[in-house]
């Protein structure tokens, strides 16, 4: 299926068009208002319902599930003043990676992945709005990655209600994280599966297939983990914003696990590359034994073929044919050429 690519020339950023796949689900809203004492949930938050942020009681998450319904998406953003070129990016589910900052949020956007279970990844984009009190998450579909971070809230297990949103961006982000965790890992799993150090594995072009697959996906993988490193190198650059100082910590956090994430997956490619590499030897040192053992035959072939063509000419007078023993020793001659030939060989280990 061919992407929907964003015509930046001719569309109008204040109308701004949803470039994904329509999914069945319907666009739906689950907003979390909490603080240290209490968690006020509304699983079922209808659009049409929402003002804004105006309270400074409670830390506000709302999470939007489904993208489609581009007017709604865009009534939320306005009414919480989002700019128009971030709306465009939201809805634009083939934009790369990006961290903007502007004058009252944060405006995050990066890809997911699901384990995978298959040859395919399945890949999903997620935007956030980060302010001073409140989050907006934006998901493409219900493939919910945040359940345990819901359920932490509503049992008030840990320190996320003692803390704001800038916090629980960060426990967002490292269960995405996770994802890309238990996808690599999958992949490794499947290349020791494929025993690819071993030297007697057959190079069929199948498996090389396999491993070009695998290379893109680690390439695609690690493509979109980079832009998270960066995304934490601005915050930690960043001397007044929407992350306390003591949370910065989590961060950094987040910004090891990108660079483990990194290091894996250059380790995979190079692991993928080296099997490449030892299959195509392989493949040449078969073929290089096989033309070695043609030639063996050939040349052993060559000068009986060339005793048997001069008796088998038709001329008159040849003396070896009037012999009694001519036959026998003719034989004779051939065996010996044919020994002498394997014992030369066989000194010179070719086979």
């Amino acid at each position: 299926m061919m992407k929907k690519i964003l015509n930046r020339k001719k569309i109008n950023p204040s109308e701004p068009a949803f470039t994904g796949v329509k999914h069945e689900d319907e666009l739906s809203l689950q907003e979390f208002k909490y603080n240290a004492e209490e968690c006020l949930e509304n699983p079922d938050y209808a659009p049409q319902d929402f003002q804004g942020f105006q309270e400074t009681e409670h830390q506000c998450w709302l999470n939007i599930h489904g993208l489609h319904d581009v007017n709604t998406i865009r009534n939320i953003c306005v009414k919480t003043g989002v700019h128009d070129l971030a709306i465009q990016d939201i809805l634009d589910v083939n934009q790369r990676p990006k961290f903007q900052e502007y004058e009252t949020y944060w405006f995050f956007t990066l890809k997911s992945i699901l384990p995978a279970n298959n040859s395919i990844i399945e890949q999903e984009q997620l935007s956030f709005i980060l302010g001073s009190n409140f989050l907006i998450s934006f998901q493409e579909r219900k493939a919910d990655y945040f359940n345990h971070i819901r359920q932490r809230l509503r049992n008030d297990e840990g320190i996320v209600r003692e803390r704001g949103t800038d916090y629980l961006l960060f426990l967002l982000l490292e269960s995405i994280l996770d994802n890309y965790v238990k996808t690599i890992n999958g992949i490794d799993g499947e290349i020791e599966k494929l025993g690819l150090i071993e030297s007697d594995v057959d190079p069929s072009p199948s498996i090389l297939k396999t491993i070009e697959l695998y290379k893109r996906q680690i390439h695609q993988i690690k493509k979109t983990i980079l832009p998270l490193k960066e995304y934490v190198s601005k915050i930690e650059r960043e001397k007044t914003g929407f992350v306390q100082k003591k949370h910065l910590k989590y961060f950094y956090e987040l910004r090891d696990l990108s660079l483990t994430l990194i290091d894996e997956c250059d380790y995979l490619e190079v692991q993928l590359e080296s099997s490449i590499n030892l299959f195509f030897s392989v493949q040449g040192h078969r073929m290089n034994q096989v033309m070695k053992t043609l030639t063996t035959v050939a040349t052993i072939f060559i000068p009986l073929t060339f005793l048997a063509g001069i008796y088998g000419m038709n001329f008159s007078h040849m003396p070896e044919l009037d012999w009694k023993l001519g036959y026998l020793g003719f034989w004779l001659v051939i065996l010996l050429v044919f020994i002498l030939l394997l014992a030369y060989f066989k000194k010179k280990k070719w086979f």
